[in-house]
């Protein structure tokens, strides 16, 4: 699917008739600047909209840079009217994604500071239809982008296990999938915990517990199997996640696509 074609489909609809009346039908150039400090993304992808009226759009900057406020990131040529009409899908765009790309950032040198191993990574809470870009900004960010549809690999939920009666249940069942495919579940307590563990679980998610409780948890799967990898998840947001990060190998987190406050960045005509 062209995502891109589709985003300014939705913008431009029948046409731009503002930019019809009031801007003339000549070549100009235009830069954006970003007005905040930030790690930068969606560059690329604002670039190719651009592309899409005709407009040459030069970055000045890669994604997946640090920035302060007040640098200019890109600057375009081409038909005056194709900047405006594009605009704001392009900055939607940057401002989104560079939003993902500074908070998993932050989260990452937050818990860096206590657990040089440790990973961010994002989740399934996405804005459908922008899922792509929100894990690539992710990625730019220093985040791992977990996984990008339900078919990348098994994760047993607790409806998943209610369905078919336990853990245990559910674990056996889980063996029988390829080899290849590694397997993930979620436990909320230390007795599920033992259960996964012992019955082979690749990846063991701590869902919506307190820091104490998760370290139980972490440690005791790690006496078990070290080499399961440990996932803490559920409400962690900037203002708690160093409390997780000696308590996990991964912590994802749904607020980095959820909830995340977008970039500012400003197109002026020069």
């Amino acid at each position: 699917m062209d995502h891109i074609q589709q985003y300014l489909d939705e913008d431009i609809r029948s046409g731009d008739i503002t930019t019809k009346m009031f801007v003339p039908d000549i070549d100009g150039k235009a830069i954006i600047t970003c007005e905040e400090d930030a790690i930068v993304a969606g560059l690329e992808e604002a670039v190719d909209v651009f592309s899409r009226m005709n407009v040459v759009a030069e970055m000045l900057i890669k994604d997946g840079t640090q920035i302060k406020a007040g640098t200019v990131v890109m600057k375009m040529v081409g038909p005056l009217r194709g900047i405006t009409t594009c605009e704001r899908v392009a900055l939607n765009i940057m401002m989104r994604m560079s939003g993902i790309a500074t908070t998993t950032n932050d989260a990452t040198q937050i818990c860096r500071a206590k657990n040089s191993k440790v990973m961010i990574a994002g989740t399934r809470k996405t804005t459908p239809g922008f899922r792509k870009f929100e894990k690539k900004a992710i990625a730019l960010g220093g985040g791992d982008p977990h996984r990008y549809g339900l078919d990348d690999l098994i994760l047993i939920k607790d409806n998943h296990i209610k369905a078919v009666g336990g853990i245990a249940e559910a674990m056996e069942i889980a063996m029988e999938a390829p080899f290849s495919m590694k397997v993930e579940i979620e436990v909320e307590n230390i007795r599920d915990a033992e259960i996964a563990a012992k019955c082979g679980a690749d990846i063991i998610m701590i869902d919506n517990q307190p820091p104490k409780i998760t370290t139980e948890i972490y440690d005791l799967i790690k006496s078990i199997n070290k080499n399961i990898k440990v996932e803490a998840s559920g409400k962690i947001t900037l203002n708690n996640v160093a409390d997780y990060a000696n308590s996990a190998d991964i912590i994802s987190m749904g607020c980095l696509t959820h909830s995340v406050k977008a970039i500012h960045f400003s197109l002026d005509i020069q």
